[in-house]
């Protein structure tokens, strides 16, 4: 397809640089025959199209955005409130999130953000207390609905570590039934997992297949989080790109679910065997980036050859960014710490040159093994 001007002027055809009588002979030609140009057999017929000028300018620009960013503020832990002088400057009112630079006990000056989503985690006896099914009613319902509607979704849980990443994902405890699925610290996975039978369960005339794969990036290498290994030892697994279907996990295990008794029980066994290590800014610190893919695959009838859905969910909890001289002693976590910060870095680059308007834009998604396996989704 070619772009031509809608009205050709004809002054160049009087200047210095005239065009031959051939070519201009040529082009009224073009213009009579409707963009149709005469080639020869051997060729195909080549069609010339010309865009309306005037009918792009009264276009609406589409301003529902694809990517939400919702804040959530817990409470000072332990640690923080011990430190003398201590206090919260951080207030939210409405979808603002408002912090307050204070000196000498007295507020200097508020800085404003706005975000689409701000959840207060701090008193449970505040009016605009949002507990862990507040969460997930607004985070997680949307991507529920989006996987029944056939589009692939992810959840990034980004922050600080010891930020609560952990706990907003899986809940309180990510090894325990009990609190797994417990109505009160239950996390947006396991709510999500529950839900997602449940809706499954209600389907008329549909066919559905769950299918679950868990691993974790450390130190930039994929190790499978499933392994039913009484000793687990993880196998770093490579990374290829199918023409089709893009990036994949070379031997990767993927298991079909039928219940959600079963993609729990992956869950936990996939906590159980997730890297974690102790910090000097959180003693359970999570040192490697853990993707939970679900992917559904709806089918109306019995028939193969009925038309169907496929969806794929990623809901990932990040390793925490951190200071390396603030948080780290031995000389292997300063190299986790390197790795986590350098894909966090490559994500933030990938989100902002997609959320840029300008076309032809090169997206590194290459520079780091998460972002590489996430493109589908993001």
């Amino acid at each position: 397809m070619f772009s031509t001007p809608e009205d050709p002027s004809p002054v160049g055809f009087n200047s210095n640089y005239a065009t031959p009588k051939s070519n201009s002979k040529a082009l009224r030609n073009l213009k009579k025959s409707h963009n149709s140009v005469d080639t020869p057999d051997c060729f195909s017929k080549v069609i010339l199209e010309t865009p309306n000028k005037r009918a792009r300018s009264k276009e609406k620009v589409d301003e529902v955005s694809n990517l939400i960013v919702a804040v959530r503020i817990r409470p000072m832990n332990l640690h923080e409130s011990s430190i003398a002088g201590v206090e919260n400057i951080v207030k939210v009112k409405n979808q603002e999130l408002i912090i307050s630079s204070m000196k000498n006990q007295h507020v200097i000056t508020d800085y404003v953000f706005n975000y689409d989503h701000v959840f207060w985690s701090v008193h449970e006896n505040d009016s605009v207390y949002a507990n862990q099914e507040d969460v997930f009613l607004t985070i997680g319902v949307p991507l529920l609905n989006n996987a029944f509607q056939g589009f692939n979704a992810c959840l990034l849980a980004y922050g600080q570590t010891g930020s609560g990443k952990s706990f907003s994902m899986m809940g309180k405890s990510m090894c325990e039934i009990e609190d797994i699925e417990s109505e009160v610290y239950s996390g947006i996975t396991p709510r999500f997992c529950r839900e997602l039978f449940k809706r499954i369960s209600e389907l008329k005339n549909s066919n559905a297949s769950v299918e679950v794969s868990y691993f974790q990036i450390y130190n930039e290498k994929i190790h499978d989080l499933l392994s039913t290994n009484a000793n687990f030892t993880p196998t770093p697994l490579k990374v290829r790109e199918h023409p089709v279907w893009g990036p994949y996990v070379v031997d990767l295990s993927t298991h079909i679910v039928k219940s959600y008794e079963e993609l729990r029980n992956f869950l936990i066994l996939g906590n159980r065997n997730r890297a974690t290590a102790a910090t000097l800014m959180n003693e359970k610190s999570s040192r490697s980036h853990s993707i939970c893919s679900i992917e559904l695959c709806l089918s109306n009838g019995l028939n193969e050859s009925n038309t169907g859905r496929r969806s794929k969910v990623n809901l990932v909890d990040l390793a925490g960014s951190e200071r390396l001289s603030s948080s780290h002693k031995k000389e292997d976590q300063i190299k986790e710490g390197m790795f986590i910060n350098k894909s966090l870095l490559t994500l933030g680059k990938v989100i902002s040159t997609l959320a840029d308007q300008r076309k032809n834009q090169f997206v590194p998604y290459r520079e780091s093994v998460l972002t590489w396996l996430l493109k589908v989704s993001v």
